[in-house]
């Protein structure tokens, strides 16, 4: 891995090519899954059990493609008592951070007669997406459904894919019963979200669909927006490092590894203003990743998304910090806490030597599902406010009305629109 200097064209072309990296480079993909979504939503089940038989060899019915409660019950039985318990204290973390950001509705009066308001109210169905495959990770079901029970979701409907055999990943299945799921169905891929959205006689059509997965789904959730709600477009997985000469170099590469395993198109990226630093952290992500197992997928990501990059100043590491607006920031310098003054774009802030990446992940209790290739310049990290609802509410008395009625009729006719000014006149004509 080579050191780079920002301001130099190496560093130029760094950032044009993080900020130019996608997963949604799909060729003719996107051909194959509007022709999944229009089966989908012409057909209903038998295009989904068609599918679901096609793509993962298991062969649906409206009586198995639900998980069972004989299903978790086997699950519990199969997962490891301790990693249970775990999966339980990080539930209760994350559901005591998302408490916290709950809104109530609220109504203001004023001594002219009006009373304005918000009303807040939870969606009622909500699908989350969890991808299939041998590799399982539960903390995302936990960070996906715990929000939406926080929020007051009524009902949320999980789907995921299947064996051969029909089974689902036991992690997977006790995760989303710890985290409060009403119901898990066994199907994935674009036809999953196609039931989703559109609704089957078998699963219920949602407000809202959440969660990861590969580029069938990502383009399928991406089709269906405005037929319900969607979460994001995820992109793949990144980490930025602001380190000056007091960070670690041993934890500060283990940091950078821990985003470049996810995959090959990963980003981890170090920014320090010292230059012993930088080439301490390089020998050390060489000497660490010799002894993982996902070392070829690391050296890629590092190879093409990586980078160690010189800055003249921690102003400066800031200024470009913001630039890529990255999805994961560890701030690891003397005083952490006064670079909140600095930074605009992330999607998490980690601050200190002792708060690395990994802590997010699972336990921290904020949420992990965070805005990804440069989006958390717009985007937030998922929580409470993306399974609600907001309405306004407009009351005034006669009195309020006749106070503003001149000046809405002037703006009415100004528009043209001289029906919404009679809508007006008539009550101020009103004896």
């Amino acid at each position: 891995m080579d050191i780079i200097r920002y301001g130099e064209e190496s560093g130029k072309a760094m950032l044009k090519r993080l900020l130019g990296r996608s997963q949604l480079e799909y060729g003719n993909v996107q051909g194959v899954v509007d022709g999944i979504l229009a089966d989908i939503k012409k057909n209903g089940d038998r295009a989904l059990f068609k599918y679901t038989e096609k793509f993962d060899g298991f062969s649906a019915s409206p009586d198995n493609i639900a998980v069972s409660v004989q299903e978790i019950s086997e699950a519990y039985e199969a997962v490891d008592k301790e990693l249970i318990a775990v999966m339980e204290r990080a539930a209760e973390r994350i559901a005591d951070f998302h408490n916290k950001q709950k809104q109530n509705s609220w109504l203001e009066p004023s001594e002219k007669g009006e009373m304005l308001g918000q009303l807040i109210r939870p969606m009622e169905n909500v699908g989350v997406y969890v991808p299939g495959g041998k590799a399982a990770y539960p903390s995302s079901v936990l960070m996906n459904i715990i929000p939406a029970k926080v929020a007051g979701v009524r009902n949320v409907v999980m789907t995921t894919p299947a064996n051969k055999e029909g089974r689902v990943n036991p992690h997977t299945i006790v995760a989303a019963d710890i985290a409060g799921a009403d119901v898990i169905y066994k199907c994935g891929g674009a036809q999953a979200i196609g039931a989703l959205a559109f609704g089957t006689k078998t699963i219920p059509r949602v407000d809202k669909i959440v969660g990861p997965g590969n580029i069938y789904v990502a383009l399928a959730k991406r089709s269906v927006y405005g037929y319900v709600n969607i979460d994001s477009v995820a992109g793949p997985s990144e980490i930025l490092v602001i380190a000056d000469e007091s960070a670690d170099p041993v934890f500060t590469a283990a940091d950078l590894i821990s985003q470049a395993e996810h995959d090959e198109l990963a980003s981890a990226v170090l920014i320090t203003p010292s230059e012993k630093l930088a080439r301490e952290v390089v020998g050390q992500i060489y000497k660490q990743t010799r002894s993982l197992e996902r070392k070829e997928i690391i050296h890629k990501s590092f190879e093409d998304y990586g980078a160690v990059v010189l800055v003249s100043s921690l102003e400066e590491a800031y200024e470009l910090a913001n630039a890529i607006a990255p999805e994961h920031m560890e701030v690891c310098i003397k005083e952490p806490f006064d670079a909140l003054n600095h930074i605009k774009n992330a999607g998490a802030v980690f601050l200190g030597h002792y708060s690395p990446e990994p802590l997010g992940d699972y336990m921290a209790g904020p949420n992990h599902v965070l805005p990804t290739g440069g989006t958390a310049r717009f985007f937030s990290p998922l929580s409470v406010d993306d399974y609600i609802k907001k309405s306004s509410i407009i009351s005034f008395s006669r009195e309020a009305l006749l106070s503003l009625g001149d000046d809405i009729i002037k703006f009415a006719n100004a528009e043209g629109l001289t029906g919404h000014a009679n809508s007006i006149r008539v009550r101020l004509e009103k004896k």
